[in-house]
């Protein structure tokens, strides 16, 4: 296998600066609405496995207290 001819880091830079110029940044809608949803999200999930915490916890302690 070949190696690849190493880049100046002047030519790295200009790289990157295409690259990014490529880039399809989001809108300031498009950036409050996903925000919006990630946070709607994390609230439903965080209610999700509270709730799937304390049904664990309460199994538990019922099933240790039958051992007593």
């Amino acid at each position: 296998m070949a190696k690849k001819p190493r880049v100046s880091p002047a030519e790295f830079v200009r790289q990157v600066q295409t690259e990014t110029r490529k880039i399809a940044w989001p809108t300031l809608p498009d950036t409050v609405r996903m925000t919006i949803m990630v946070l709607v999200m994390t609230s439903i999930l965080s209610v999700f496995f509270l709730g799937i915490d304390q049904l664990l916890g309460r199994t538990v302690k019922f099933l240790l207290s039958l051992a007593a």
